[in-house]
């Protein structure tokens, strides 16, 4: 299965090509709606504005999303998937405390999806005001709200179909974009000097506050994140060929945009949206309606890139299990349902508080930035341990690292008028995905573990004591122990102690998260033959864990080449050749009143198990038949109470 999807994913074609247009370039292929609006507001037009604007523009595409991500970021390629947890998992074995900036990339970018909807919808329903005024004054709220939520809804029949629908439609975008380009720079075609890079050194040098002007700016490549996040969507070659179209048509409007604007010298913009003032008058009402379907597929993109985040998230334990839903199989179509009323919630309430596109722009970008820097120290990294030059690794660190943190010092002006919801709502994120992550290493590090062979004895023992009622013919434990020769001493607890469990075989099950994301191999060890059988399974990181499924067919399996007799050990069922029956016992642990913990301990445990109330059950999470599962509640003794003397009286 996973040779056969990182086989489809390295395919160039032309569907693959149109389907990319629709998942991918939603984001940066809206920027010409806002990003000169930002950059200007309500500056007086001039040829150090437009011209450095333009330049820093141009440089900004070309060292940002053409080389960092299009050329050195994609070759961070894990069996065709892509994302900040993809590339971490790439890097986790060697040096995992790199988490950190995965996480906290992973959260700035599911923030900035958040954003991304609404500023990209608002600014292209705004233009309807342009056609009249009087009417759409006060309705444009209502409509974007609308518009975004009709885009959440349709997300559960998957991006394939919702791809080969927008494909079409962004490149009659794109085609548009470069078309009203092309038309802007006749009438000032001298604006193509910009290309020059001095311009831009000339606008963050020379203009006043010029360097403040790069949070602007910078929102002509917020999209760039989205490019590597939906690679498991379309593929690499197809992201890469496509790209030049894209880049050509973005930076045509652009220059289009910069020609009108130098027209138009010593006024000012503050009530123009730039991008329509491009489109003829005749051509307005359809240029409205396609910019909007843009608006609706770049929100597609920050969406699907961020249900490919949360499954990533949940595979590395950084977040609780959700459901997952699979409405293709097609290069790995995912659906959250959780996350996905989680966004559609805050898009919601940005919307309703910022009310106009204008106003968005100042919690627009902070987020990324944040993001691409993390990606940053990820991919310097993974270059590093694939043997990479070192002279490359350490050019691409520092150059790039100098880069964003100029984009991040400049967009941090933007915290007190709105860039303060998207730290709100990435730092939300970290919170839950610090506490998970934490409670589980905790949980973890000291659950007691017993050597099996020890219990071998007095397995046999009781699965010959007719003494004791027969809970099951074949008694299967999911263990965590990662090594044949040990087991939870919780498990044992559960056998033999707790209400002591007769079966005539016991299966010991083992999921092992693999890096590879769609790896799905399996390990069987007989460690007493037919009476004490261990299962391992190595499922990758994006791999539906769908483990009752699998177990099943591994025993189909041991069944027909003869190493296991299935068969039930009744007399009277045995004589028709009947299946035994299987039962799974899943030990859900609770957090033990006889802990002695600190207060930090206490809360991240407190708050874990709270999250842990809120997920999917592990019977759940692993696909297991719940008519055939007993939950057991074991408590977690993390530190021991000291030991206390009673004293007896008389």
């Amino acid at each position: 299965m996973g040779e056969h999807r990182n086989g489809h994913h390295n395919k160039l074609t032309v569907a693959g090509l149109i389907v990319t247009l629709g998942i991918i370039y939603g984001d940066i292929g809206t920027s010409p709606l806002y990003v000169f609006n930002a950059i200007i507001g309500d500056k007086p037009i001039s040829e150090l504005l437009i011209y450095g604007s333009l330049s820093c523009i141009l440089w900004t595409l070309t060292l940002q999303t053409t080389i960092k991500y299009v050329i050195f970021v994609l070759r961070a390629d894990n069996k065709g998937e892509g994302g900040i947890f993809a590339l971490f998992a790439l890097i986790r074995r060697r040096k995992p405390f790199l988490i950190i900036p995965a996480i906290i990339g992973g959260c700035a970018l599911l923030a900035d999806g958040m954003i991304t909807p609404p500023i990209s919808v608002t600014a292209a329903i705004e233009g309807l005001i342009i056609i009249e005024p009087e009417f759409f004054t006060g309705k444009i709220i209502p409509i974007v709200l609308v518009v975004i939520s009709f885009l959440f809804v349709i997300q559960r029949v998957g991006t394939s179909i919702v791809g080969k629908a927008f494909g079409p439609i962004m490149f009659v975008w794109f085609s548009m974009l470069g078309i009203l380009g092309i038309a802007g720079l006749m009438h000032h075609p001298g604006v193509l000097k910009a290309i020059n890079p001095y311009y831009g050194y000339q606008l963050l040098t020379e203009y006043p506050n010029g360097f403040w002007l790069l949070g602007a700016v910078f929102l002509c490549t917020t999209g760039a994140e989205a490019l590597y996040s939906d690679m498991g969507h379309c593929g690499k070659k197809n992201i890469r060929v496509s790209w030049t179209f894209v880049k050509t048509t973005l930076l045509l409007n652009y220059f289009g945009q910069g020609a009108w604007l130098l027209n138009h010298l010593g006024s000012t913009a503050s009530h123009i949206n730039t991008f329509y003032a491009l489109i003829p008058q005749w051509f307005l009402l359809p240029g409205i309606l396609i910019a909007t379907m843009a608006t609706v597929i770049a929100s597609q993109a920050m969406i699907s890139g961020s249900f490919t985040l949360i499954s990533e998230a949940i595979r590395l334990n950084v977040w609780p299990k959700v459901a997952i839903k699979f409405p293709s199989e097609l290069k790995g179509q995912i659906y959250v349902p959780s996350m996905n009323f989680i966004l559609w919630v805050g898009c919601m309430c940005i919307v309703l508080y910022f009310k106009e596109s204008s106003k968005m722009n100042a919690a627009y970008g902070l987020a990324i930035i944040i993001t691409m820097l993390m990606t940053t120290i990820l991919i310097v990294n993974f270059l590093r341990q694939q043997k990479a030059s070192r002279i490359l690794v350490v050019t691409l660190l520092v150059v790039y690292l100098c880069i964003e943190t100029c984009f991040l010092i400049a967009n941090l002006v933007k915290i007190p008028s709105g860039g303060w919801m998207t730290l709100l709502v990435s730092s939300i994120f970290m919170l839950i995905m610090w506490i998970w992550y934490r409670g589980r290493k905790i949980k973890n590090r000291l659950t007691e573990f017993v050597q099996l062979k020890s219990y071998i004895p007095i397995l046999a023992q009781l699965s010959n004591d007719e003494s004791v009622a027969k809970f099951a013919t074949h008694l299967v434990y999911l263990t965590s122990a990662d090594t044949l020769t040990e087991i939870e001493s919780k498990i044992m607890y559960s056998i033999l102690q707790k209400q002591p469990k007769r079966a005539d075989i016991y299966w010991f099950v083992h999921v092992h998260v693999d890096d590879n994301p769609y790896t799905r191999q399996y390990k069987v060890d007989h460690i007493v033959s037919n009476d004490i059988i261990r299962v391992e399974f190595k499922l990758g990181f994006r791999v539906d864990q769908k483990v009752n499924y699998y177990f099943r067919k591994v025993v189909e399996e041991l069944v027909k080449n003869g190493e296991v007799d299935v068969t039930s050990r009744y007399t009277s069922l045995r004589e028709q050749n009947i299946t035994g029956d299987f039962r799974f016992v899943v030990l859900q642990r609770h957090l033990s009143h006889e802990n002695e913990l600190t207060g930090l301990e206490r809360w991240i445990m407190d708050m874990y198990f709270t999250l842990d109330k809120l997920s999917l059950s592990e019977a759940k999470a692993f696909g297991l038949d719940t008519s055939s599962v007993l939950i057991e509640k074991v408590p977690l003794l993390i530190t021991p109470a000291k030991e206390l003397k009673l004293q007896r009286v008389y």
